[in-house]
This record gives structure tokens, C-alpha cells and sequence, in this order.
């Protein structure tokens, strides 16, 4: 199967449908991609803007389009000769009332047909009053105040036959067999015929099988009769008025009367009885009893191990494949499955049987969401082409860290905010802090089960270990796990997972007060499946070290993703996810290094620099970026700012509001954002869009952070004070000190991000692997975090500046044409990174193989500066290109506040080239011009101040 050259990410939803991607098309064309990278669009929930609450994965969600519109789409991606690239969702689905499996679940419990689909613990250890349930963390209140408040209503629907509570809009069915106790001793003053038949009915509802009766012949038994016994109940009450409103005022006794607590009596017996148990959201975290996508309750994690589950889900996607309206996958969040590799093994299996396609080379193009550690590699025999490009990401955006800027930063970060702890310690807080407050139903199943094991089977007790010794000891493995996971399983256990459980156990046991160390070398033998014992054992064992190993990740996430990188604001790009905000830089020799091993291992991994999940967009990043080469003028700024601000803050229990860190979070966050449009000057309507995102925005990041307030526990005060602290920078009054201070700044701050921008961008596209551009990013693109950079994206006017770039391209002085775009005033409104984006697509689709396929040279830079150029060459046969891209360019840039670097702070820097292109030419694929290269005793190389004068970067070609 074909793999995509260069992808665009599209992010669907109500608001932007499939025919909205149909009229896109043509555009996506010009541009030069060759797959759209579509979010999820399987149905799911109502009104989701994101596609990943699924709730069935067999239907297109009807809310971006037709099945119609669906084909027509795919039609002009054909037109256009663009393939699709679909992230799909096999991990969880959204539950609730939309989701039919799940709702059958509610009704029938273990004896569901659906009942193995979810990740349930119907028999949780040491919860006798769980057994057999699920518990529903969906209350607004403690169940009995919710009750007795007449908030837990009993409907009969009439149309169904059925009964069903409804908290709101959310919907609990009841267990026919349990209908009795609604119907049993109803007053029927009709004839004889009618009282038979309602109390025959009453009979059979009573005597379906129960939900502790999971054999196939009981289940199929179950379903069978619960469906007409409904539909004999529907029939009584159509055909009968005096029935249907006996049943009606039985319904209404039942929901009892406000101020009458006995009065619901009734309706809690109904409730005791069923397959759920309802409860209030904030104190059931440590209780409940099925898989969440980490802590998010309304959505549950399935069972793709079981491969009924995974044909279950997987028609729809792979119809897709072998129709060709689909030509690869993305899969999201992997490490929440039970055995990740096993589930690509059964996906390419099926994808081959669906393509009809042979043995050798996995047919699908898959990539995985997967978050690597900066010393984690990829499992190699994960039959996938590479990851969705997170460590990319981070290696690339390192390029334009100064690492000699590390000390003032620090310097800065201390003085402004007074913080000293570092990163390894508060990511070890936020992890036990996540584990205790968000992930503590999980826990206590892991402790619960290894407590068992610990006990021994058949009698043979084998550690003496209390359940506190047991909880203690995987708190402390967990906070102290260096990766998202391991993947050992029965006979693989390889040698990166041994060193990261060495690590982990290691790391926590070194650092316990407890007396006895037992219980570490314990987990340690589970963990790595040494523990030895019957068949009973060696099964319970396998079990705990599965479900271990998808714990890891969402305490991971949690702790780190949504809690340190709001917390650890020293120098804000640095914190995305799958970075390491301790690492500050990376260098060009690391660089070419990592280019060089995913040439040879992954050549069609994505290669990303924004996504929809990324905590700040490129172009953000990319001017934060620069305070690493400024550190003393950002200190210096720092200091200014928080004078001027000083009457703007408000003092909460003696402590300033907004804190010193979320006002320094707050600072940097403006600089990577702020509007270049507004750079020049300030007025209401073109500063009210951007203020409002601003307070989205330090809301979202004071919640995570959960320091001062939280998501769970909102302390007003404190973000009342943020939002008026934002609200006086940002509400223009004619004569603004931090403003006039700020303005100058963020001027400069705004260019040499730019300069960054346009270097990160041509690596991405020409380094080994497929580029990746997210919706909109073909021009300077300032989101923050979701649902920020979910905002609609203009495509008429990025059309419109294409055709321009077009029409300039094809006259006869390209270069003279590119001048007066990098000029200031000009390059504001993104044509730069459009031209470079386009030219350098172009360039992929002129020659696929050099760059999907072709050798990655580095290049040597000589000369005083020589570090701040980043050179390489991609080589196949006669095929040669060169790609030179500047960085930590402050030194470099010129003063005129155009896109142009100053030649003569380039002068003596050479680029090496390859071998046996001494005395020919290249051309300049971005300014049309010939570049000689010069042969100085036998080596070619070219001066940097001649690569780089009519643009701020070279990609020069052999053709």
C-alpha cells in the first residue's frame, strides 16, 4: 500500500464537515500534499468537537456528514491525487445514553452481550456491594440528596415497553427482570383478559435468567424474552388506556415527593437492584470499577484483545482500506491497550485479508500515537511505520534553544518567581498527586490484586504483606516509572523493559523509609514476570503485570502532560508533550544524529510541529524560544513588567494573585501569541478576540496546574483575580506603561520567532520522514492549547495568498519577487512560510524517492559561527539536495526589521557539500538561482553569506 508523501492534519467536526473538506481540495493540491490526516470521524457523541468520544465505530458520525457528502469527498481527495490518511479511537468509547452497547450494559450487566466488550471488574476484590456492578460516578450530589431532590426520575416508555431513570438527560435502563417491582400488585379494574395478561407479563419479566447467568444459552435467553415480554408490555398499553395509566401513576408514586423522604422508598429498592450503582462524581474517584481514558469518566476503555471486540470495531475502517477510500491509519493512544503490539499484529492481519495482499511488508501505512522518552526507542517489531512525531517535535524545537542561555534563564525564573524545585521532583509529586486524587479506583484494583498474589493460591500463603505495604509500594514504582510503559507480556520481556522496571523499583526502593524492602524485590520478580507458582498464580500474575502497565501511562499523562508542563514555566516551549523541559537544547550534532537513525529504522514516521494536542502552537514556540538567547534582556523585562502590573494583582491570604509563576507563565505566553497585527498598536475591537483567548487560556492552565485552583475544586476567588489581572493588561488605555514597555519587546521577540519559524519549517519537510502540516500552519499560526487551536481556519484567504505566490512564481526574477515579501510590514501576513511550505512540497513531489527514500548526509559547517547553521543532504543516485537552515539567529538577523540576516555576521562560514559536486552548480529551489559551488583543493563547499542572501534559507537542488 502507497505511503504518504506529506500529510495535512484537518480537524472535523459540525462546524467543518466533509463538504467542507470537498471545496478544500483543490487547495490541498496546489499546496502539495499528497493525504489528508483526518481526525476521527466515526459517530460520536452529539456535539463533539473532536471526534475521539466514539461511540460507534462502524457508522460515520452523522454530524460532519452524509454517507454521500462522505464520497464525494473522497472523490476530490482522488481528483487531486490525494490518498487519506483516518486516526481512528480503539482504545475507548464515549458512554452514556448515545452509546447502545453501553446502555445494554447498564440494562443487563455481566449478562450483556456487550459485557466483555468494556474493560469491567464486575467482581471487584474486597466490594461485595460491587459485585455483579458498575459503578456511575454521575451525581451532582451525594446519591441520597440527589434522590430525595427528585433529581433521579423513573420514565416508562411507552413505545419500548421499557423504564428507564433519567438524571437529567442521562438515561439508566432498568433490568426487565426487575420490572416486577414496579408492576407487581398494580390495581386493574379492566376485564379478566387484560388482568391475565398484565400479570402474566409481570411473571415473565420476573422470570427472565439473572445477570449472575452468563452462559450462551442464558444470555441469548435473556435477550430474547426481555425483547418480547417489552414489546407484549407496549401492545398492553396501547391496546389498553386503564393499563397504561395505572403504570403511569405507578411511575409517579414511585419518584416520590420533595420533603418527603420515605416517599422514595421505592424508587432506591428499584435501584438497589440494578446493574449500576449511581454515585456522586467527586468521592467515588477511588471506587470505580471500570478502564477510563485516564481519569475522564465518560469514557471507557474496551477490550481489543478480545478479537471479537476488535471485529466489532474494526468493519467500518477496514472496508475503508480495501475500497481505497482510506490508504493508512493513525492510532490513537496505543500504550491504554492491554497488549499494544498484539493489537498492530491483528490490525495488519486483518488489514492484509481486507487488501487481499501477500506475505512480507505490513500493507497498511500505521502510525502511533505513541510518547517516547528522549532515551526511548520504538519497539521494532511493532508492525507500524513509526510514531505520530512527537519526539521530532521536541528534537527540532531543541535546535532553536540556546543551551548557553540556560543559566539566565534559571536566574531569571528563580528571581521573578522564587521557585527552586526541580523538575524530576515535582513530576514525582504530581504523579502521587494524581494517583491519590484522579486514579485512586485504579490503584486500589493493582494493590488489591497484587495482595492476592502476595497471599499465594491453594493455601500456600507467600509474603506477609498488608494491603497499605502493597498500595505504598506501587505509589512509589509508579511516581518513580521513566516512560509512559513497559510491554512485557509471556515470553517477551526484553531488555528495555528490564532496565526500566530496574530503574523504577530501583529508584523507589533507594529513596523509602519503610523497615522492610520486601515488597519492592516483590514487584520487581512480578513486574518481569520471575514470580513462579501453579497455573492459578502464573494467570494472576500475567493479569496484574497487564493491568500495571496501562496504569503507568495515564499517571504519566496525568502527572506530567496536565499537571508539571502548567507548573514548570522556566521556559515554556521547552514544556510539550513527550519533551523533557530539564533538557535545554539539543545540538545539531544530536540533531543529525536522530535524523540519521529514523533514515534507517522508521523513513515514514510523521514528522510533526503542531498537533491538536500539543500544550502551544509552532510559531509560539518558536518565539519563546528566542528568550534562551536573550536571557538577560527577558530578566531585565520581567522585572519592568511586574512594577509596572504591581497595583493589578490583588492579594489572596497574603499572597500575591496571580502567583509570580502563572504571572510569568502569563508573560511568555503573550510574547508567543500576541497578534502581529497588534504589534504596531492597540485598539478594543482588534485586541477583544485575543483577550478573550488569553483568559480561556490561564484558566485551562491555573486548573491544570492545580496549585491555586483546579478543575474539580474551582477556587473562585483566585481565578477571578487572574481574569482581572489579564483583563488590565489587555484593555487599552492610551497611556500604559507595561504596554510601551511590552510592545518594543514582543517587536523583536515576534521577527526572530518568525526567522525560527521559517528554519523549523524547511528541516521538517525535507529531513527523513513525512511532514505533517496541522490545519492553518502554512502561515504564522499563534494558538495556545485546546480548544484553542480548534478555531476555524481562513482557506479562502490562503488560497488566495497561494495564487499569488503562484503567479509571482512563474515570472522571470523570482528572487526579485521574494524581496519585497520579507520586507517589515510585508512578511506579517505569512507568505514566507505559504512560499516555503509550497516550494519545498513541490520540490517532495517533483522527486518521492530522494526524500522518502534517499540517503541523509550531514554536512560540515566551518567557520566562527559555524553552529548556527544546520546543513545537510538528502542523496539517491543522481539526485542531490541540499537544505541549509540557520538558528539561534539574534546574532544574526539584521536590524531593519525584515526577514533577512545579516551577511557580513556570516562571513567566513562555509557549508561543505557532498563529494564530486565541486565546480558544478546547483539551483536554489526557493530563489530560482544558480549557486556555484566552488572546489577548493578538491572539496566543494559554498560560502554561507552567498547560500543565504536573497533568503533566509537555501534548498538547493542537483536538477
Amino acid at each position: 500500500m502507497r505511503g504518504p508523501r506529506a500529510t495535512y492534519r484537518i480537524q472535523l467536526s459540525g462546524e467543518f464537515r466533509f463538504e467542507d473538506v470537498t471545496r478544500l481540495a483543490p487547495y490541498l493540491a496546489r499546496l502539495g500534499v499528497s493525504d489528508l490526516y483526518a481526525s476521527p470521524y466515526t459517530k460520536a457523541r452529539p456535539g463533539s468537537t473532536h471526534g475521539y468520544d466514539v461511540v460507534d465505530h462502524n457508522e460515520l458520525n452523522p454530524e460532519i456528514g452524509t454517507p454521500r457528502e462522505y464520497e464525494e469527498m473522497v472523490r476530490a481527495l482522488h481528483e487531486g491525487e490525494m490518498g487519506q490518511i483516518l486516526d481512528i479511537v480503539p482504545n475507548h468509547v464515549g458512554v452514556g445514553s448515545e452509546n447502545e452497547r453501553w446502555t445494554d450494559v447498564l440494562e443487563h450487566g455481566p449478562a450483556s452481550e456487550n459485557a466483555s466488550f468494556f474493560d469491567i471488574d464486575w467482581y471487584p476484590i474486597n466490594r461485595p456491594e460491587l459485585r455483579g456492578k458498575v459503578l456511575l460516578p454521575v451525581l451532582g450530589d451525594h446519591y441520597r440528596a440527589t434522590l430525595e431532590n427528585g433529581e433521579l426520575e423513573l420514565r416508562f416508555d411507552r413505545g419500548e415497553g421499557s423504564f428507564s431513570v433519567f438524571f437529567y438527560e442521562h438515561r439508566f435502563p432498568i433490568d426487565p427482570k426487575t420490572y416486577p417491582s414496579i408492576l407487581d400488585g398494580l390495581p386493574l379494574a379492566e376485564g379478566e383478559m387484560e388482568m391475565m395478561e398484565f400479570e402474566s407479563l409481570a411473571t415473565a419479566f420476573g422470570n427472565l435468567p439473572g445477570r449472575d447467568e452468563t452462559s450462551e444459552e442464558a444470555v441469548l435467553e435473556r435477550m430474547r424474552d426481555s425483547a418480547v415480554n417489552k414489546a407484549r408490555l407496549h401492545r398492553l398499553c396501547e391496546s389498553s388506556e386503564e393499563v397504561l395509566g395505572v403504570v403511569q401513576r405507578r411511575v409517579e408514586a414511585l419518584n416520590g415527593e420533595a420533603g418527603a423522604p420515605e416517599s422514595f422508598e421505592g424508587l432506591h429498592r428499584i435501584l438497589e437492584e440494578q446493574a449500576y450503582r449511581l454515585a456522586y462524581w467527586r468521592v467515588a474517584s477511588d471506587e470505580i470499577n471500570y478502564r477510563r481514558f485516564f481519569a475522564i469518566n465518560d469514557l471507557a476503555g474496551i477490550r481489543q484483545e478480545d478479537r471479537e471486540v476488535f471485529d466489532a470495531t474494526h468493519g467500518l475502517v477496514l472496508g475503508l482500506l480495501k475500497d481505497g477510500k482510506i490508504n493508512g491509519l493513525r492510532i490513537d493512544h496505543p500504550d491504554g491497550l492491554y497488549d499494544p503490539a498484539g493489537y498492530f499484529e491483528d490490525l495488519q492481519e486483518a488489514a492484509t485479508k481486507a487488501l487481499r495482499g501477500g506475505e512480507g511488508e505490513p500493507p497498511a501505512y500505521v502510525v502511533v500515537e505513541k510518547i517516547l522518552a528522549a532515551h526511548e526507542r520504538l519497539p521494532e517489531d511493532w508492525p507500524v511505520s513509526g510514531t505520530v512525531g512527537y519526539e521530532f517535535m521536541n528534537l527540532l524545537n531543541g535546535l532553536f534553544v540556546d543551551g548557553q542561555g540556560e543559566d539566565g534563564i534559571d536566574r531569571a525564573y528563580r528571581r521573578f518567581t522564587g521557585r527552586t524545585t526541580t523538575f524530576e521532583d515535582l513530576l514525582y509529586s504530581s504523579k502521587k498527586i494524581a494517583m491519590r486524587d484522579e486514579l485512586a479506583s485504579e490503584l486500589n484494583v493493582l494493590s488489591r490484586r497484587l495482595l492476592r498474589i502476595a497471599e499465594g493460591f491453594a493455601g500456600r500463603r507467600q509474603y506477609d504483606f498488608t494491603l497499605h505495604v502493597v498500595r505504598d509500594t506501587i505509589t512509589e514504582v509508579v511516581a518513580r516509572f521513566p516512560i509512559y510503559r513497559t510491554y512485557v507480556k509471556p515470553g517477551r520481556v526484553s531488555d528495555a523493559d528490564r532496565k526500566y522496571v530496574d530503574w523504577a523499583v530501583g529508584s523507589a526502593k533507594a529513596r523509602t523509609t519503610a523497615p522492610d524492602t520486601s515488597s519492592y524485590d516483590f514487584l520487581h520478580e512480578v513486574l518481569l514476570l520471575e514470580e513462579e507458582g501453579p497455573e492459578e498464580y502464573r494467570r494472576a500474575v500475567e493479569a496484574f503485570v497487564g493491568k500495571f502497565q496501562q496504569y503507568t501511562g495515564p499517571v504519566m499523562a496525568k502527572g506530567m502532560e496536565d499537571t508539571s508542563l502548567y507548573i514548570h514555566n522556566r521556559l515554556p516551549s521547552l514544556n510539550e508533550v513527550g519533551g523533557e523541559p530539564e533538557r535545554f537544547g539539543v545540538s545539531v550534532a544530536a540533531f543529525h544524529i536522530e535524523n540519521a537513525e529514523r533514515a534507517r529504522r522508521w523513513p515514514h514516521a510523521m514528522l510533526a510541529t503542531s498537533t491538536h494536542d500539543t500544550k502551544r502552537g509552532e510559531d509560539v514556540r518558536a518565539r519563546i524560544n528566542v528568550l534562551s538567547e536573550l536571557p538577560l534582556a527577558w530578566r531585565e523585562a520581567l522585572l519592568r513588567w511586574g512594577r509596572a502590573n504591581r497595583t493589578r494583582r490583588r492579594v489572596i491570604e497574603d499572597h500575591p494573585a496571580p502567583s509570580r509563576n502563572d504571572e510569568y507563565l502569563l508573560y511568555a505566553t503573550l510574547l508567543g501569541a500576541w497578534p502581529l497585527e497588534a504589534l504596531d498598536g492597540l485598539d478594543e475591537e482588534g485586541l477583544g478576540a485575543f483577550r478573550g483567548r488569553i483568559l480561556a487560556y490561564m484558566e485551562k492552565a491555573i486548573r491544570e496546574a492545580g496549585v491555586h485552583t483546579s478543575w474539580t475544586n474551582a477556587n473562585e476567588e483566585y481565578e477571578g483575580a487572574v481574569a482581572h489581572f489579564v483583563d488590565a493588561l489587555l484593555t487599552p488605555s492610551g497611556n500604559d506603561l507595561f504596554l510601551q514597555e511590552f510592545l518594543p519587546f514582543a517587536r523583536e521577540i515576534a521577527r526572530l520567532g518568525a526567522l525560527n519559524s521559517l528554519s523549523q519549517t524547511l528541516l521538517k519537510l525535507t529531513v527523513p520522514g513525512v511532514p505533517d502540516v496541522y490545519q492553518g500552519n502554512e502561515l504564522w499560526d499563534f494558538s495556545l492549547v485546546d480548544p484553542d487551536n480548534r478555531r476555524p481556519v481562513d482557506y479562502g484567504m490562503r488560497a488566495k495568498l497561494l495564487a499569488g505566490l503562484e503567479e509571482m512564481s512563474s515570472g522571470d526574477d523570482l528572487a526579485g519577487g521574494l524581496a519585497p515579501m520579507l520586507e517589515d510590514g510585508e512578511w506579517q501576513d505569512g507568505r514566507p512560510k505559504l512560499y516555503l511550505t509550497w516550494r519545498a512540497l513541490k520540490l517532495r513531489g517533483e522527486r518521492p524517492d530522494l526524500f522518502s527514500e534517499g540517503e541523509y548526509v550531514p554536512l560540515e559547517v566551518s567557520g566562527e559561527g559555524a553552529d548556527r547553521l544546520v546543513a545537510f543532504a538528502r542523496a539517491s543516485g543522481k539526485d542531490v539536495a541540499v537544505v541549509v537552515a540557520p538558528r539561534l539567529m539574534a546574532p544574526l538577523a539584521d536590524d531593519t526589521g525584515a526577514l533577512r540576516l545579516r551577511l557580513e555576521a556570516l562571513s567566513g562560514v562555509r557549508v561543505q557539500l557532498p563529494e564530486g559536486l565541486a565546480g558544478t552548480s546547483l539551483t536554489d529551489a526557493l530563489t530560482g538561482e544558480t549557486v556555484p559551488v566552488e572546489d577548493r583543493d578538491g572539496a566543494a563547499n559554498i560560502p554561507a553569506d552567498v547560500l543565504l542572501s536573497g533568503f533566509p534559507l537555501a534548498l538547493l537542488t542537483s536538477w
